[in-house]
């Protein structure tokens, strides 16, 4: 029964969750000081790894795709642009028609400070994400283009390397990961004071995610002709591993192991889709901002944005969602510009924005990863037959 219990990746995430939360709101300041240490060390040893696997599996995976590469590189960036900016007008819409009806109260005060770390261990990545991503993809298309079999080669080797790096090293540590997680939101009170304060929108925006991923697998099922079912019920485990991490980037290893599981996904098209799409593909996040953004100017401003103000907005923060970093807050962050530029926040806007972002940024990603198996289910149906 416990080896069961331990090879069942969705059951230990769930109990990672309750000991988290368990932990959270029974331990001291000391013992939530060292919980923290583990979760920041277990952090960046995940981060680190991240541009390793994004060369290990995207370059090898254009190298196998041929001719068809830069055709699939151009349908990738559209879709995911597409399907960002389609769930951020929905979003948009959704929070003129509802927002004016709601009685939300601002109160994001009165969380327990978590204590600094005695030694913090940073990791740094041997390159950015977005400098990887750019990387695979040059390299992936030159090798082709001199069809260089050296370094086709090479890159096999590679991926079967990262993929070992993957099985036997990220995903055993996740559990323990979450736990830390969830034990220093249950410490810092965030559970437990701020998400009531926003539980109504919460709830709105949590409907709005599960409605447009269910758009997008219905847009896959009609492009490639194959039941969506036979995706998303292997993407559990990727979902829970995304609540539980608040990270794209860190949930890259559970997603593509779950993306393989699927009998009608091609593999190289899997390999080539979700490393790229957990970067560039950010629709629940996106989603979220937005109808988080007009619930803050209408709580400190008194109005919602202008309808011109809120459409050029979501035109550019799908721009900015693709160079977003896959980490907790990352679409926020990269957006703080145009929030700031465009829909005039002042300190005290993006301070409440980034609050309340953080109390579902986990599952904004669990949405955003999630969707990535529709793009690869529509990019399968598009080259899986004629690469």
């Amino acid at each position: 029964m416990i080896n069961k219990i331990k090879n069942n990746l969705i059951v230990m995430l769930m109990i990672s969750v309750v000991i988290g939360i368990v932990v959270g709101l029974n331990v001291n300041e000391g013992i939530i000081r060292i919980i923290l240490e583990v979760k920041h060390i277990i952090g960046q040893f995940i981060i680190f790894c991240v541009p390793l696997i994004i060369l290990g599996f995207i370059t090898p995976s254009i190298t196998g795709l041929d001719s068809n590469a830069g055709k699939m590189l151009r349908s990738v960036l559209i879709i995911a642009y597409l399907s960002s900016v389609g769930a951020a007008l929905f979003s948009m819409t959704a929070g003129y028609a509802l927002i004016p009806k709601l009685n939300i109260i601002s109160n994001p005060e009165g969380l327990r400070e978590l204590p600094s770390l005695i030694l913090a261990l940073d990791i740094p990545q041997i390159m950015p994400v977005m400098s990887a991503l750019i990387l695979s993809i040059i390299l992936g298309l030159t090798i082709v283009w001199t069809k260089s079999e050296l370094m086709k080669k090479f890159f096999d080797e590679f991926n079967n390397i990262m993929l070992q790096v993957v099985t036997k090293m990220i995903i055993p540590v996740l559990p323990l990961f979450i736990v830390t997680t969830f034990a220093g939101l249950a410490y810092e009170g965030g559970i437990t004071k701020q998400f009531p304060v926003f539980i109504k929108v919460i709830i709105i925006v949590l409907i709005g995610h599960f409605i447009w991923m269910a758009v997008l697998y219905a847009i896959a099922g009609l492009i490639s002709k194959k039941n969506p079912k036979e995706v998303f019920k292997y993407y559990v485990p990727a979902y829970l591993t995304a609540v539980g991490t608040m990270s794209s980037a860190a949930t890259l290893p559970v997603a593509l192991e779950s993306a393989r599981k699927s009998p009608i996904l091609d593999e190289e098209v899997v390999n080539f889709t979700i490393p790229i799409c957990s970067t560039i593909h950010l629709c629940g996040s996106v989603l979220t901002e937005v109808f988080f953004v007009m619930t803050v100017s209408q709580i400190l401003y008194g109005s919602l944005p202008s309808l011109m103000s809120m459409i050029i907005f979501v035109l550019l923060l799908g721009i900015f969602a693709i160079g977003a970093p896959g980490v907790p807050g990352g679409t926020v962050m990269a957006s703080l510009g145009i929030i700031t530029a465009i829909l005039g926040f002042d300190e005290a806007g993006i301070a409440l924005m980034l609050t309340i972002f953080a109390l579902q940024d986990s599952f904004g990603t669990a949405c955003n990863i999630t969707g990535d198996g529709a793009i690869a289910l529509m990019l399968t149906g598009m080259y899986g037959k004629d690469k």
